[in-house]
């Protein structure tokens, strides 16, 4: 896999959980959402610094990658269930999608 493409889907990943994570701040039932909220914010996180760790080639990277799929694959579970909610369901998809690159073998 090219690390390039995976670093650019891990920082879109990110701004779309960090959008996710504004646009819920933003809900009336920002209760209900707290969970939706840490863990975007959790994944945003992540997915910012395994991008930095593959560009510097850490040699820890697949550490980083395996965390991020974990946390990608959480967070895209929860951002699911508020189906009513298009930046949840955007925020869902790139989260997949970033698990998805990051399961696979680093070049």
């Amino acid at each position: 896999m090219d690390n390039k493409k995976i670093i650019d889907t891990l920082y879109y990943c990110a701004a779309q959980c960090t959008h996710c994570y504004d646009a819920c701040q933003r809900e009336k039932d920002k209760l209900n959402l707290q969970r939706c909220i840490a863990l975007d914010e959790e994944c945003a996180e992540i997915c910012r610094l395994t991008a930095t760790r593959l560009e510097k080639d850490s040699e820890n990277s697949d550490k980083f990658l395996k965390l991020c799929v974990e946390i990608c694959e959480a967070c895209a579970a929860e951002c699911e269930k508020h189906s009513s909610m298009e930046h949840c369901q955007k925020c869902a998809e790139a989260c997949r999608k970033c698990a998805e690159m990051c399961a696979q073998p680093v070049s």
